[in-house]
Parts: C-alpha cells; structure tokens; sequence
C-alpha cells in the first residue's frame, strides 16, 4: 500500500469514530431520509460517485484574460457563476481583463459578466472571495481582504456582502468599511463564502480570516440575526486567544487549546436540505456541522497529517437526500457520507497524464455543483491544462461498482481518478 493510500485507510477508520458523533444529531433527521435508498455508502463498500475532468470548459471570450479563479457556483436554473480576481493578472493582462463575475452554462457558452467597480453605497472588494446565487436570481459577493493581508489594492478592508441582481445591478450591502472586531454585529474581517437559505430567508457567512465565526443576517434587510464560533463558542479575535502552551518543536502540543475556536481561514458554509450548517475550517483541517442556530453536532478531520490545503470549499451533492459531502483538497477533492461523516474516496483535480503547471495545487479553492450533478473547482492560478480559467468542471459519470459490505479488497490505489477502498 502506498503512503496516500495509508492515510486514507488512516482517515477513513478515524472517520468511523466520528460516526458515532452522528447519533446526537438523529432528532433532526426527517423521515424521509432514513430511508435506506436515499444513504449513502459506508467507507469500502463503493457506490461512490465517479466523474471525468472536462477540459474545455468553460469557453472563455479570446478577448479576455482571466485572473485569479475564486469560486464558482450552480444556480437554480442550470447554469454556473465563476468568480475571479482580475486584479491577480500581471499589469500587462489586466487590460483586457475578464470582468470578475461571469455566467456560463453547463457546455461552457460564456452568457454574461460584470462587476469589479465600487458604486453610491458599496466598495467592490479588493481582493474577491466568495459568491453565491439564492433561489430568487440575486448574485451575492464578498472579499477577504482584512486590511493588512489579502489586499492587492491596499483598499480599506472587504468588510462588506453585496447583493446584486443576475446583471449586477446593487441592491443590498451588509457590514461596515473600516471597522473590526469579531464580537460585533456589523462588522466583517476577511470573510471567505456566503449561504442564503431560502427556507428561512436567512444570509449565513463564514467571516473567516479575521474573526473566524458563522454569523447569519436577514437576507432582505441585512439585519444581524445571530453568530457562533467553533463548537457554538463565542467566537474571539485573533488577539484574544489564549496563547498555545506547547512547545514549538511539537505541532501537536497545546491543539486543543487552538481547537476551540476556528482557525484561520474558516473558510466555507453550506446549509444542507434538511437544515444542518456545514463549516470548513480550513484552519484546523476540519468540517463541523451544526444546527442553524449554532449547536454543535459533529465534526471531521480532513488530511490532518498532509501537509497542504484542505478542508478550503464544500458542497453537497445533487441526488435526493444529497447523500455525498465534497470537500476541496490539495491535491484532490474529497468524497464524504454527508450523514456519518465517513471518508469514502476523493476526485483527481489533475488526471492522471496531465503534467500540471505551477500554481494547480491550489485548484480546489471552492466547489460548486450544477443541476445535474456536475462538479465544479474554482482554480487559483489553475494552469494545469495550458490555460488560466477560473473554474474546472468534473463531469458527473455515475458510481463506482458496489461491494458485499466490509468485504472489500485492503488495497488502496490512488492511481485513478477516484480513490477509495474497494474501488480500482
């Protein structure tokens, strides 16, 4: 067995203790999912989902050039927003920039964009972040420049969401310029993603970089409703944590201190179908789940032993029951049970034969999902197929072959596009 193929086997039996944490939240499952064809597969037993890389999408205009891929998301009616940094190109590139917005639909075909100019109410963040598309058409953006990093245009801080309409006219913003402070209601400092949840008209935004917290506002008036941090904590400013009592020499040593609180970045926030909050707190490695006024059910463990990114974007899969949680990873996307919390494989960013360019490692920035399952990564500096394009789709094919349960093979290959015990 490989050693990638020793830390999944690693994840994956951890996971099973994670599983046990499930139980707590079993109150809040309805009916309809128990139901046994909506679960999803435990770790081994395949009925993974399975998809292929599509290189050609999407269909960049020739003449534009685009920056810094950030997020991407799949709306209601099928088609996908990418969202760049154009300020990220060199000076020479910046002149014919892509606008920073931009819908395509699921072949690719460029449909519109917009966006990159401050206007009467709003500043346009300096360096963008996180976009979302709610149910009723209207785009949301944020950025995650805190003032002091993350901050290519040395603009007052990105402590602001904008509510756009689908052809970038303003509507709403929620937060104050110029400000901080984690225990305020108002302010944002480097807040990474946004969730409108339709079902109770509510805006959730992991204000990750400076203050570290899920805070939730009214999505028509932008009025603070309520904000928690890791386990339902009060969230504390960077300052304020206690320092870690352990030894420099030892990584390990005073982490659960660190623990208690996210790290920084907490960097995603989805709410599932049946009202569960999902936070990856890219910081400490980790996605915790929580009810929507913040109590804390469970958490996992991503790659805690890999060195790179993990746990950066998540999003859940399209199938009733969105039985699959995936989780943006260096240098592969991660396939969860959405229920358990169990490992159960993970995407190739870069297939097999491709020779990736500088910068690909950082493809999985954030994921999005379109209508039909496809999977999407946004790419910063995403290179790895001879071109800068924001956003790569991983075409959805179906699911690996299944397996009589704990019978699978003990080897782990992670030589195909997907990895996970049982599969080839």
């Amino acid at each position: 067995m490989n050693t990638y193929g020793k830390r999944l086997l690693l994840t994956a039996k951890l996971s099973a203790a994670a599983a046990l944490l499930w139980v707590i939240p079993h109150a809040f499952k309805p009916t309809a999912v128990q139901a046994a064809p909506l679960e999803a597969p435990h770790w081994g037993v395949g009925g993974v989902p399975q998809f292929k890389v599509d290189p050609n999408w999407p269909k960049i205009p020739s003449k534009w050039k685009v920056g810094f891929g950030t997020d991407v998301f799949g709306d209601s009616k099928g088609n996908v927003w990418v969202l760049t940094r154009p300020r990220r190109l060199s000076k020479e590139d910046q002149a014919s920039a892509a606008p920073p917005v931009m819908e395509f639909d699921q072949t690719g075909n460029f449909i519109r964009g917009w966006g990159g100019q401050s206007g009467p109410g709003y500043q346009w963040p300096s360096n963008e972040h996180g976009l979302f598309v709610d149910d009723k058409g209207f785009v949301w953006v944020l950025g995650n420049a805190d003032g002091r990093s993350n901050n290519p245009d040395s603009l007052p801080n990105d402590n602001q969401v904008l509510k756009f309409t689908n052809d970038g006219k303003f509507v709403m913003a929620i937060g104050q310029s110029g400000l901080t402070g984690s225990n305020s209601t108002h302010v944002l400092k480097g807040a990474t993603d946004i969730f409108v949840n339709s079902k109770n008209n509510e805006v959730y935004v992991s204000d990750g970089y400076g203050n570290s917290r899920i805070i939730v506002f009214n999505a028509d008036t932008g009025e603070f409703i309520r904000m928690w941090g890791a386990y339902g904590h009060t969230p504390l400013d960077m300052a304020q944590r206690p320092a870690r009592s352990a030894p420099k020499l030892d990584p390990w040593a005073g982490a659960s201190e660190a623990l208690q609180q996210f790290g920084s970045p907490m960097h995603d926030v989805k709410v599932s179908n049946d009202q569960l909050v999902y936070v990856a707190d890219r910081g400490n490695k980790r996605i915790q789940v929580f009810t929507p006024d913040g109590k804390y059910l469970a958490e996992q463990f991503i790659g805690p032993d890999l060195p790179d990114l993990q746990a950066r974007g998540i999003v859940f899969s399209k199938d009733p029951g969105q039985r699959f949680l995936y989780v943006g990873g260096t240098p592969d996307i991660w396939i969860l049970n959405r229920r358990t919390l169990e490992i159960l494989g993970t995407v190739k960013i870069v297939p097999p034969g491709v020779v990736a360019k500088t910068g690909t490692s950082s493809i999985g920035h954030h994921l999005g999902i379109d209508t039909n399952g496809n999977l999407y990564a946004a790419g910063e500096l995403s290179e790895a197929f001879g071109k800068t394009q924001g956003a790569f789709k991983y075409t959805f094919t179906g699911y690996s072959p299944t397996v009589p349960c704990c019978q699978a093979p003990r080897n782990i290959s992670a030589a195909s596009g997907n990895t996970a015990a049982g599969m080839p």
